[in-house]
């Protein structure tokens, strides 16, 4: 299941979106000036690793990403004011590989100030 052509988080979606993309740097700007993250990333047992931090630490993160190897596939999301849900699968390769959540808080600019992601590959909505 990809995308919708209009997404409940719109936000999230397009974050994704750039996210799988060849230029995933992009993303740095549409965060804000106190951005603040955590992205709890399982990969199976109990290995798992929490990035975290602001701007320097999310520049760290998509340096040690694999790029063009996993993409974000929406399942369903929603938005309540300037708070956005996303929860979506993870693909390696075009196969299933994990579930994950993710939230959102913007600022009044429509820039990101919170963000929390988890994910895991023990459960799978597909």
């Amino acid at each position: 299941m990809s995308a919708p052509a209009t997404s409940a988080a719109p936000f999230l979606t397009t974050w994704f979106g750039i996210l799988d993309s060849d230029d995933a740097h992009r993303i740095l700007d549409l965060i804000s000036e106190d951005f603040s993250f955590s992205i709890l990333f399982s990969t199976g047992g109990d290995a798992g690793t929490d990035f975290h931090g602001g701007r320097a630490e999310m520049e760290g993160y998509l340096a040690q990403r694999e790029v063009g190897v996993r993409t974000h596939h929406l399942l369903t999301a929603s938005a309540v004011g300037r708070d956005e849900l996303y929860l979506g699968e993870v693909r390696r390769l075009g196969s299933p590989e994990a579930t994950f959540v993710a939230s959102a808080r913007l600022d009044d600019e429509g820039r990101v100030r919170r963000l929390l992601i988890g994910r895991s590959p023990a459960v799978l909505f597909t």
